[in-house]
């Protein structure tokens, strides 16, 4: 197993200000536990980024902060973007017992191939992308898997219950939860045909009246 390991500074800029620490390169965070008081951090985001990147919200982050001798195991429990830039706003990170279970969500990763997509003749759809799980931080899967190929006839579809979690590890959402199905695909859209108004037509004798001149005598 990989080790995630990060350096931590203390934080006192608080409030409005912290906008100046995220112009720096510097992400605000926290770290909390269930018998840690919560503390204000900050980390480098390049360096967060690359950690997160590896470890997502699954992988076990050891966090240095500044003028402590022990690395802190911790789980990254939320990270806040920028809804328009999608920049780093803030993360939180949770610090664990490792001898104690923690319950956390696994992303779902979907495998195998289902003949009826591959000929075009239905659609995944998706209804979980996540499960939640219970687990020792030191257990905890990257990601859970789905295998679709069993999936033959549209409404054909894959339970919560069918997934198979390592040793260890206890399924927490619901087992008749659907992940996804086989839906049938959508039909194009016939083009809306429009009438085409009747033009109206000069009468004969309208084409053929000649145009009313003016002339000077």
């Amino acid at each position: 197993m990989n080790k995630f390991s990060i350096k931590a500074d203390k934080r006192t800029v608080l409030g409005s200000k912290i906008k100046q620490l995220r112009k720096k390169g510097i992400l605000p965070a926290n770290i909390f536990g269930k018998s840690v008081a919560s503390q204000a951090i900050q980390v480098n985001t390049v360096e967060f980024n690359r950690v997160y990147k590896q470890a997502g919200e699954t992988g076990l982050v050891w966090v240095s902060i500044e003028g402590e001798d022990k690395e802190r195991p911790t789980l990254i429990t939320a990270v806040t973007n920028n809804p328009v830039t999608g920049d780093k706003f803030h993360v939180d990170f949770h610090q664990v017992n490792l001898k104690e279970k923690v319950t956390t969500h696994v992303p779902v990763e979907i495998v195998g191939e289902a003949q009826m997509i591959k000929d075009g003749l239905a659609v995944l759809d998706t209804h979980l992308d996540e499960i939640e799980v219970e687990a020792l931080p030191t257990d905890i899967p990257e990601s859970v898997q789905f295998d679709i190929s069993s999936l033959k006839e549209i409404g054909d579809q894959l339970k919560v219950s069918s997934v198979k979690l390592p040793t260890g590890v206890t399924l927490i959402t619901d087992p008749e939860s659907v992940v996804v199905a086989l839906g049938e695909p959508q039909k194009e859209e016939e083009p809306l045909v429009t009438e085409v108004a009747d033009v109206e037509v000069l009468t004969e004798a309208e084409s053929e009246a000649p145009a009313e001149t003016s002339s000077e005598k």
